[in-house]
This record gives C-alpha cells, structure tokens and sequence, in this order.
C-alpha cells in the first residue's frame, strides 16, 4: 500500500513491489477522478527523487515500501479542471495549466517485451541486425533424424545466435550484442524486465537527506560496488582493412623513425556473416593526428583539422570507428623481425591503454533504443600493431568492456607507474566519492589426505 498527496487530496493505492512504475502510473490516475494526464511522482515532498514511468523499473528499484507517501505534482504545460472554493466561498471549475511527465507505453522490440526509445538514432546495421531472423539453421541430420525432409527435430531444429555450444564451436568466446539482446527477451517473460541501464560511478544529485559529500552520504545516493567480470557480449565481432596499404602506410613511420604512431580509424559497420547478428568494423582510411613520439611512447597534441576531417568523412559515408597505436620494438633489422612482449605472461593491453580505450568510447557512445539513457556502450575499437609469437608485425583488436568505460569515464582507475599491465583504482577523498571495486579470485588449496585439489572463490578489494 502506498500513499499518494495530491492537490486533491490523499488516495491510497495497492500495488506489488516488484510492479513496474507504469503501472502505478495507472492506479494514480484511476485513484484520483479530477486529475488527468500529465502529472509527475516524486519520493519527497520537495520534488526530489523524482519517480519517472517505466516499463523496465520496479517500485522496489526506487526503494519504496509498505506505507510509503509519494507526492504528485502536475508540471506546467497541461489543462486540468479542478473544484476550487472561490474568495466567496462558493465553488467552482478553474483551469490549472499542468503538464504530465509519464513516459506513454513504448513500443517494443518484434517477439520481445523490452522498452523501446522511438526517438534515438541507431546505427544502420543495428536496424538490419534487428530486422533478421538470427536462428543458425541446421540440415537434416542422416544419423539422428528419423523422420521426413519436411519435419524437423531436436537434431536439425535452427539454433538462436547466442546457442553456447554453437559458438564454442566457432571458437567464438563473447556473443554479438545484438545476439545478447534476442537472449534478453528469450524467457518466459519476454524481457519485461531486462535492464540495459549504463554503469554509474557517481553520487547521484538531489539526495536532500543528508549534507552533500563529504559531510554526508546515504544508501540511495551512493553509486554501488562494482565487482569486476567477464562481459558475456561484444559490440564488435571483427574489424578488417579495407585495403593492405593503409596499414603499411601507417607503418613507415615507424620503419623509418623507430618512433611510435597514433591514428584514428575511419570506415563504416557493416553485417558479419561469420558471428550470429555479429558486426564488423571495415576501415577505409587511417587519420594520423598531430602528435609527439618516442621510442616508448606517444602524445597527442591539440588539433584544429578535427572537425573538418570528420565533415569530410561523413560526407564520404564514414565515420570515426577505432584507433590505432603501434608498439614495436625492432629486434634483427636485417631479417624484418620484431619483438614479442605482449603475451599471456605479461599482458595484451597496458593500465594505461585500457584508459584510453575507456576514455574513447565514451567519447564514442553506441546508439540503443533499449537503454533509458538511449546509448549503450561503445562500438568505439582498439588496434595494437606489436611484435607476435613468430616475432612478426602482428594487429589485434580489442575492447573495454562496459565496466572499465565507466570507471574511466568517472575518474575512478589510473594506470601504475611501475607494472603497465596493472592498474589502481583510486581512494575517495573530500572531493570525489570513489564506489568499492573488487574482483574475484579463485586459489586452490591441496588436501592433505588426498592429491584432490579444492577451489575457493574468494572476492578481493582493489
């Protein structure tokens, strides 16, 4: 049971805690017979908290509880007739001019119950993605299949696009993302209530109920623990070069200079057939902004041509999709050969990369109109050009993943001086409010009766 204070009047309403706000939207507004749409629900009564109208989160998210009051407050802009006493005394209709901020049911995703922002801009082969069918067909199996050519059954039905086996099969070790949202909206529920919510790192503003950081600060408020794990999906499956020159190219430079290189990568994101609703990333151009290097490193340095270079690229149909830094070290000039550095032992990306990459794709965000915010993560890539296990010029690519994003983008990681594969994540101080990051661990504990080995999971504070 919640109350509910109103111009008119205090009503009471009966909803499950785990409804989602939409719905307590409709009881208001059954609740009270003079109050039309708009109107606006806030958790304190100096219209703060503000409860907004959605299909994805709950009451329970908002941490209201049995015998709540919440406060309705219609908002400029709308008409409502109201019964009024007058200075006579006697009654009569007044318009109130007031405007209602629920949220309209959104639409949703084909097959799915996800909420749908109508209003963001996808990219171009995020609405092919979602227009196809996704399922990996199968032939009939002539060992295991005992029926006809036009049947089907356990042994030939198609698999969805984020079906395990099938990708540990492909040797593929992350979905595509649009194959993680179609296993969103695969239960029973239909993804009614999957969340694409963004991390936060932050104290979130308006919290009245106590002074502001450092003097004070309170469960609602503060941004949660982050603990540090593997992300089941990626935004990019595969990045290509459009053309082998670009890369050597890029690479004379440092051929010629022994000096490292920064460039960003132009191109377009197009279907990748060998991932289901996979996305590849072809680069058509290489742009190598002003910059200072040295053997170990490289600064970029204020550049006035930005906007122009990216006007021109969207009028070639490109757009800005990664970039790329070169970490060679010659090892025999005479054979071409290259040293090998980055491997399992010490590590693929330094602290410091990570960042960078970090700080990129937040600059970099991906539209989606399954998120409340309207983008989710980044199809923003990495391309490191280092020395591989054959002492070749090799390019991997990467991407951060939506936690590190966060935490770079809210100043909470830095890289370590002294070990480039570790990083640190920062104390709170008066002025800024740093959340607990842990990670978990797993050691393994010989018994003394037996050769078997036990393993515990045990979660560590960074």
């Amino acid at each position: 049971m919640l109350r509910i204070q109103s111009p008119e009047g205090t009503r009471r309403v009966d909803i499950d805690n785990l409804a989602v706000t939409r719905e307590l939207f409709e009881k208001v507004l059954n609740a009270f017979e003079t109050i039309e749409y708009p109107f606006t629900l806030y958790g304190r009564r100096d219209k703060s908290q503000e409860i907004a109208s959605s299909d994805t989160k709950t009451l329970a998210s908002y941490g209201l509880k049995h015998g709540d009051m919440i406060f309705l407050s219609p908002i400029a802009g709308a008409v409502q007739c109201v019964e009024q006493p007058t200075d006579n005394g006697k009654a009569k209709n007044q318009i109130s001019n007031t405007l209602l901020s629920v949220s309209t049911p959104t639409p949703s995703m084909p097959g799915s119950k996800i909420p749908i922002r109508s209003t963001v801009d996808e990219d171009q082969v995020d609405l092919l993605l979602q227009k196809m069918d996704g399922t990996v067909k199968r032939k009939r199996d002539p060992k295991n299949c005992l029926h006809g050519d036009n049947s089907s059954c356990i042994h030939c039905l198609p698999l969805e696009p984020y079906d395990a086996s099938y990708l540990k099969d492909l040797n593929v070790k992350h979905m595509s993302f649009n194959a993680y949202l179609r296993k969103l909206s695969s239960g029973l529920d239909g993804g009614k209530y999957a969340n694409l919510d963004n991390i936060s790192c932050r104290i979130k503003p308006g919290c009245t109920g106590h002074p502001p950081w450092p003097k004070g600060v309170c469960s609602k408020c503060q941004p949660k623990a982050i603990t540090l794990n593997s992300q089941p999906y990626r935004h990019v499956d595969n990045i290509v070069f459009e053309n082998p020159n670009l890369v050597e190219q890029f690479l004379h430079y440092w051929r010629v200079t022994g000096r490292q290189r920064i460039g960003f990568l132009y191109g377009k994101f197009d279907v990748h057939l060998d991932v289901p609703l996979g996305i590849k990333g072809t680069v058509a151009a290489i742009y190598e902004p002003p910059q200072e290097s040295t053997r170990d490193s490289v600064r970029l340095l204020p550049d006035s041509r930005q906007s122009v270079v990216d006007r021109l690229a969207a009028k070639l149909g490109l757009s800005c999709i990664g970039w790329i830094f070169t970490d060679l070290v010659a090892e025999d000039v005479s054979k071409g050969t290259v040293r090998n550095f980055r491997n399992a032992e010490t590590h693929f990306l330094s602290a410091q990369e990570c960042v960078m990459a970090g700080h990129f794709q937040s600059l970099h965000p991906n539209p989606c109109r399954f998120s409340s915010d309207g983008y989710f993560g980044s199809k923003f890539v990495t391309v490191c050009v280092t020395g591989d296990a054959q002492n070749q010029v090799h390019m991997e690519g990467y991407q951060v993943s939506n936690q590190c994003q966060a935490l770079v983008r809210d100043e909470c990681l830095v890289p370590t001086k002294d070990a480039p594969e570790l990083a640190f994540a920062r104390q709170s101080t008066a002025e800024k409010y740093i959340p607990d990051v842990y990670y978990k661990n797993t050691i393994k504990k010989k018994r003394v009766d037996s050769d078997r080995y036990v393993y515990f999971s045990i979660q560590v504070s960074l």
